[in-house]
């Protein structure tokens, strides 16, 4: 009975870090209202064990444009190279907690990511359950 439930337990936890994995990497960010494919998100693990993305190429726009909206150290920095997610947790396949930056508007949401049928869902939302906010689907480069 010991022998299944910790052998039950490894293997939700092997699925949990291989859901990980495959959440790490190039996502393309499309526009919810137009369809368009807007820039390429890395996401990555840090050095701090926590979860960032970065936008590592503008598909729209144009390279130059820069954060106006945004506040203290990323105010006029330039999107491109902008880290948006931040200091996010693995946990049950997802990442969650940390923050999530929306450039346009330079505010802050809470977040959460997670996969769903071979694309990347991102929730930005006002309230730390998810219940305040809306999702942005993202689709692998």
């Amino acid at each position: 009975m010991r022998t299944t439930f910790f052998a039950a337990l490894l293997l939700l936890s092997m699925s949990a870090s291989a859901q990980i994995s495959n959440i790490l990497g190039d996502w393309k960010t499309v526009d919810d209202k137009t369809g368009e494919q807007r820039s390429v998100v890395t996401i990555y693990k840090g050095s701090d064990g926590l979860y960032y993305g970065k936008i590592s190429k503008m598909l729209m726009y144009g390279s130059d444009l820069r954060c106006e909206a945004c506040k203290d150290e990323d105010h006029n920095a330039p999107i491109e190279g902008l880290v948006i997610i931040r200091g996010m947790k693995a946990e049950d396949g997802q990442l969650l907690g940390g923050k999530v930056l929306d450039p346009e508007s330079g505010k802050f949401y809470y977040g959460k990511i997670y996969l769903k049928d071979g694309k990347l869902v991102l929730r930005g939302s006002l309230d730390k359950r998810g219940f305040l906010g809306r999702n942005q689907t993202w689709i692998r480069k």
